[in-house]
């Protein structure tokens, strides 16, 4: 049989047909438009998304026998808000994991409830993008549409309620909602009645790999598959790519450069960090995990070529970039285009170029945003290390990825190994597996990782590099805590 995994990204969705050995048969990306209604936020049309979803099964399709479809799962951008009235209609736009708005209601919950409470109920604190706030922002403003809410789901969630009828979310997702009692794995009253709502406006909750529904038969006949195809409940996008990097078990390591940066750290004991400036959720293989998350990574890099450079020529630009600048560079980034997440929680923080001279070049400039992104993901590492854990090698996945001289960087920034594998599908590939995993075709995630994941490169730091960004990230670091005030204020 195969197996469909759908990546519900923030800009596309990106749609693969897997077999049961791992090989990608086909694959289709759609994209859809994201809204800006105000500076700082960030909406789309749940119903884009569902198009999207069935005009790329239909062409992911085409040419191949159908009755092979034995399951479907997702991966998808975590914390947005969906709400869907009594009748199931999309209440307005899903408020994503990059807007901005409830700078209010996150002071609220971390400094009226406070972060112990918080980090007790849910084992994180509020952090803007999480969903709980983004509810708070509705009933305080929007009281019509909050009066309307029957159910509250997740952007996957909603496409998998559109496929199987069934109000659904799993573990590793509902981790970062704010509203989910990680330890113990299921919703945290406390939080629910902070938020005004009631367990009965949530979604079940499912395992990752666990199925929750088949396809109902109108849409089994749309797409040409069997109504008996099963759906599982999938993963958010950073859990579902650590499947499919094979990050799970205990103590390994991903890390993702996609719109946002994520390093992922797979763990079978549940633990918090003391500070809540790592994320702690439930894992998709049925364990925890520890993940520091960067607004801007690969959309820092995009933002730099599309809009102030103007190329793609991505590979282009990096050539000019060898082993011996790295480290040498005077320039420095701060990639927080859209505020920042961990470690520091802030959501005026802004980008900066720091350290220009009148022979700067543009090489530089480029190579100070590759490098800002790995130091920003370093101070999250740098957490992980304080807490005893140790990292002794990463995974690379996401659109980043694919630049050699980038997992370059990161691996001599962290000073540890960087794999590269064969297949770079990340949370689609994941997906895949948590289906195949869901219709019995593997015994349990961590197996279904151990047989489909396969490094085709390491890439290994060398000493002298090393000892360079060593010193060049003290100096990184110093700049944030330099200028912070002056984020707050001119975002005044």
């Amino acid at each position: 049989m195969n197996y469909i995994g759908i990546d519900l990204g923030t800009s596309s969705v990106k749609i693969v047909l897997m077999d049961t050995a791992g090989h990608i048969i086909a694959n289709v990306s759609k994209s859809y438009p994201i809204d800006y209604p105000k500076a700082g936020w960030s909406e789309q049309n749940p119903y884009d998304w569902y198009d999207a979803c069935i005009e790329g099964m239909k062409e992911l399709l085409d040419g191949q026998d159908e009755s092979t479809v034995g399951g479907i799962s997702f991966g998808g951008q975590m914390h947005g808000l969906v709400i869907l009235d009594k009748n199931d209609e999309v209440i307005r736009p899903a408020i994503l994991w990059n807007d901005g708005r409830t700078t209010k209601q996150c002071e609220y919950l971390n400094e009226v409830i406070g972060r112990d409470k918080l980090s007790e109920y849910t084992a994180n604190i509020a952090f803007a993008g999480f969903t709980a706030p983004k509810i708070l922002w509705v009933k305080e403003n929007e009281p019509d549409n909050f009066a309307k809410i029957d159910k509250i789901m997740l952007p996957k969630d909603y496409i998998a309620y559109c496929l199987t009828g069934v109000h659904c979310t799993d573990v590793s997702d509902a981790s970062g909602m704010l509203l989910f009692d990680v330890k113990n794995r299921r919703w945290s009253r406390q939080m629910l009645d902070i938020c005004g709502v009631t367990e009965a406006q949530m979604p079940r909750i499912f395992e990752s790999s666990e199925c929750v529904g088949t396809v109902k038969k109108n849409i089994a006949d749309e797409l040409g598959i069997g109504s008996e195809v099963i759906v599982a409940a999938g993963a958010g996008d950073n859990a579902a790519a650590a499947v499919g990097t094979g990050t799970v078990g205990d103590g390994h390591c991903n890390i993702s450069l996609g719109t946002s940066g994520t390093i992922f750290i797979s763990s079978k004991e549940f633990g918090v960090d003391s500070n809540n400036a790592l994320h702690s959720f439930a894992h998709a293989d049925g364990k925890y995990h520890l993940m520091g998350c960067i607004l801007s990574a690969a959309s820092a890099n995009g933002w730099w070529m599309d809009k102030i450079i103007g190329t793609n020529d991505y590979a282009g630009e990096q050539s000019q970039i060898t082993d011996d600048d790295l480290g040498n560079n005077n320039v420095y980034f701060l990639p927080y285009l859209m505020g920042e997440r961990s470690p520091h929680n802030d959501e005026f923080a802004r980008g900066t170029f720091t350290g220009m001279t009148m022979d700067t070049e543009r090489k530089d400039m480029t190579q100070a945003v590759l490098e800002g992104v790995a130091f920003a993901i370093r101070d999250c590492f740098e957490v992980a290390k304080s807490l005893g854990i140790r990292v002794e090698s990463t995974r690379m996945c996401g659109g980043g990825a694919k630049s050699e001289l980038w997992c370059k960087i990161m691996a001599n920034v962290l000073g540890i190994p960087v794999e590269l594998l064969e297949s770079e599908e990340g949370p689609a590939m994941g997906a895949a597996m948590l289906a195949m995993v869901a219709a019995g075709e593997y015994n349990c995630v961590e197996d279904a990782s151990n047989a489909l994941v396969k490094v085709r490169k390491t890439i290994r730091p060398d000493e002298k590099i090393i000892e360079r960004y060593e010193d060049k990230y003290n100096k990184f670091r110093c700049i944030y805590p330099a200028i912070k005030n002056v984020f707050r204020t001119i975002n005044e």
